[in-house]
C-alpha cells in the first residue's frame, strides 16, 4: 500500500480522560538503541531525534515513554524533550511508572507506594514537565492488591502532578480496585494477534463497555517481546498482506485497531521507514472475511 499521504489521523481518536489522542500512536521504548533497555547497540542520536519529529509531522500525538527507557548512551524520555520541546499543544506524552532500573541499567526493586512520587518527579525532570499528561501504573509481580500504589497516585493527581491515571500489566480485578479509587483513562496489557489471552480479551471488553482505552504493547513483537517485531507469520498474515500490498507487521497493527473503537495502537520503531510503515497501517480496512481468517488461530488455541 502506498504510505507517502497517510497521516495518524487515519485510525480515527479517542480520548484519554478529556485529552483526544490518534489511535495510532508511538511507543518510545525502541528509540534508545537496537533492542530494548541496556541491550543492543545505542541509537543513533540524530536519527532517533528525527524519528520523533517525523512521527509528529505524520499527526502522532500520542507517544508513550517511561524514565527507564534508556540504553548505555540513550534515554528515551532526554530524546523526546530535546526533540520536541517545547511541546505541540496537542501532544499527549503517557508515562509509567513501578519498575525501577539503577544508572547500571540493572533491573533494582520495584517501588513501594511512598517511592512513586520519586518516579514521577524523574519522569518530570526527563520530559521537562511541570505534570504528566498521564502516568500508568505498571503492576509488578510483587505485588497482588495495587491500591496502595495507585492510590500513592491518586494523591500526586490531587496535588497536580499528574492529569490522567491509567493501569499497566493487570487483570479485571485490579480495574475494579483502581476505579474504586480513583478514575482510570486506560489500561495497558501485552496483547497479540498471535498470543491468545481470555483475561486480556475480557479486560478488553471490559473497557469498552466503561469508555476506557485499552492499549496494547508488543502488539506487533508478539512473542518476541523486547527483543523487536515478530518475524514468524503464520500464512493467513501473510495471505491478507499480500491482498492489502501491506506488510506482515502492518496487518498486525491493523488488526489490533480492529479489536474496538476505543483500542489505541502504540508500535515503536527508531527507523524512519518503519514509522510511515506503522503509520500508514492506521489506514488499512479489513474485511470481515479477513478478520474471521486472522483471528482462526486464536479461536483453535482458545
Amino acid at each position: 500500500m502506498s504510505s507517502q499521504t497517510i497521516t495518524a489521523d487515519a485510525a480515527g481518536t479517542w480520548k484519554l480522560g478529556d485529552l483526544p489522542v490518534h489511535r495510532l500512536g508511538f511507543g518510545a521504548m525502541r528509540l534508545t538503541g537496537s533492542a530494548a533497555f541496556h541491550h543492543g547497540t545505542p541509537s543513533d542520536r540524530d536519527r532517533s531525534i528525527a524519528v520523533l519529529r517525523q512521527a509528529i509531522d505524520l499527526g502522532v500525538n500520542h507517544i508513550d515513554t517511561a524514565a527507564f527507557y534508556f540504553s548505555s548512551l540513550r534515554s528515551a524520555n532526554e530524546l523526546i524533550n530535546s526533540a520536541l520541546a517545547p511541546y505541540p499543544d496537542d501532544l499527549v506524552i503517557v508515562t509509567k511508572v513501578g519498575p525501577y532500573r539503577a544508572y547500571d541499567g540493572e533491573w533494582g526493586t520495584s517501588a513501594r507506594p511512598e517511592d512513586l512520587r520519586g518516579h514521577v518527579e524523574e519522569n518530570l525532570r526527563q520530559l521537562g514537565r511541570d505534570h504528566l499528561d498521564v502516568v500508568n501504573l505498571r503492576r509488578m509481580p510483587t505485588y497482588d492488591s495495587i491500591a496502595e500504589h495507585f492510590g500513592a497516585l491518586a494523591e500526586l493527581r490531587e496535588a497536580g502532578l499528574i492529569r490522567h491515571l491509567g493501569i499497566s500489566n493487570v487483570t479485571p480485578r485490579h480495574l475494579a480496585e483502581a476505579r474504586a479509587i480513583a478514575p482510570v483513562v486506560c489500561v495497558q496489557n501485552r496483547y497479540a494477534l498471535d498470543r491468545p489471552d481470555p483475561d486480556s480479551d475480557e479486560l478488553l471488553a471490559i473497557c469498552g463497555e466503561q469508555g476506557i482505552a485499552f492499549v496494547p504493547f508488543y502488539a506487533v513483537a508478539g512473542e518476541a517481546a523486547e527483543r523487536g517485531a515478530a518475524t514468524a507469520h503464520d500464512e493467513g498474515v501473510r495471505a491478507v498482506a499480500r491482498a492489502h500490498g501491506a506488510s506482515p507487521a502492518q496487518i498486525r497493527i491493523a488488526w489490533t485497531l480492529h479489536q474496538g473503537p476505543h483500542v489505541l495502537a502504540i508500535p515503536g520503531t527508531g527507523n524512519p521507514g518503519h514509522l510511515t510503515e506503522n503509520v500508514a497501517a492506521g489506514a488499512i480496512r479489513l474485511t470481515d472475511e479477513e478478520l474471521n481468517r486472522l483471528n482462526r488461530p486464536r479461536q483453535e488455541a482458545g
